[in-house]
């Protein structure tokens, strides 16, 4: 049952989703050069990622990240190393015609990885539970832990929900450029040109 203080939590989740940042612009982008399939794949990808950062917070390995510079950098290069791999993947993709019904290009387990990875390997997601969540922890609750992963379930479902119409509306307007060659051609080089910007997004990024 949901509490006073647990459906606080989900309008505040619904609107941090909805806010700009780099899962969702992920989201963006995939569904509209791969479609509704691989938006929604990509989604439940970064959902199974909060899933890590949750955990991580109620064991207090957040904390020991936030403490590690050495550990927040190599964790971050690696997840800007990962998006650059996306950038050029998607720059050099071909623009082949395609209909929605057959706009996943991928496999599904690639798709899915891809939203996982993405998010694993974002050292601010986990900074940012680690700061976000303790705040709604409540002393007669019960377990501090299993309020932490409560909130973090409450989180995902409204990340699911924004981020799943997300996907909906992009392959929809993805699938109009998809229909020419010329305008696939750019869509493909847009992508990619956002994930090289998340890259150095993430690299200039400090705790």
């Amino acid at each position: 049952m949901m509490t006073e203080t647990s459906l606080g939590f989900f309008g505040l989740s619904l609107l941090l989703s909805l806010s700009p940042g780099p899962d969702n612009l992920f989201v963006l982008m995939q569904s509209a050069t791969q479609g509704r399939r691989a938006g929604l794949l990509v989604t439940l990808g970064l959902c199974t990622g909060l899933l890590g950062h949750t955990a991580a917070v109620a064991l207090g390995l957040a904390a020991l990240l936030a403490a590690s510079p050495a550990a927040f950098g190599l964790l971050k290069l690696a997840g800007a190393a990962y998006l650059l791999y996306l950038a050029w993947g998607a720059w050099h993709a071909p623009a082949t015609l395609q209909a929605e019904g057959k706009a996943l290009n991928l496999q599904p387990w690639r798709l899915y990885g891809r939203g996982v990875l993405m998010n694993l390997s974002n050292p601010k997601v986990a900074i940012f539970f680690l700061a976000l969540l303790p705040q709604f922890v409540q002393e007669d609750a019960g377990p501090v832990h299993w309020q932490i992963v409560q909130l973090g379930a409450i989180f995902m479902l409204a990340t699911l929900i924004v981020f799943g119409g997300f996907a909906w509306v992009a392959a929809w307007l993805g699938g109009l450029l998809r229909s020419s060659a010329h305008a696939q051609r750019w869509l493909n080089r847009a992508a990619a040109t956002v994930f090289a910007g998340l890259a150095v997004r993430l690299v200039w990024s400090e705790i």
